[in-house]
């Protein structure tokens, strides 16, 4: 599941079924069973951002607030260079 904003894709990822749960309820979709994939982080931030071919991070808990959500941008340090967006201004060296 990915959301776009900002010019970036983000992989909307979740700690537990109780913080898919919540995500749900904002949709209004509560009451509707969703099929889901255990990955692993490393998995998305290493194999999924590098093949979405547009600039994507990985927004994990997307619906409890910024207080407890946690953005992983396409930033070198974060996501393979080859995905980083500031790898391409020569942040990496």
């Amino acid at each position: 599941m990915t959301a776009d904003f900002g010019g970036v894709r983000w992989i909307l990822a979740f700690s537990d079924e109780s913080a898919l749960a919540r995500y749900a309820f904002t949709q209004d979709e509560g009451r509707v069973e969703w099929e889901y994939e255990t990955v692993l982080g490393a998995k998305l931030l290493d194999v999924a951002v590098p093949s979405a071919g547009v600039p994507c991070g990985v927004a994990l808990d997307a619906a409890d607030g910024a207080e407890h959500a946690v953005l992983f941008p396409p930033v070198v340090g974060v996501v393979p260079v080859t995905a980083a967006v500031d790898a391409k201004w020569g942040a990496a060296r």
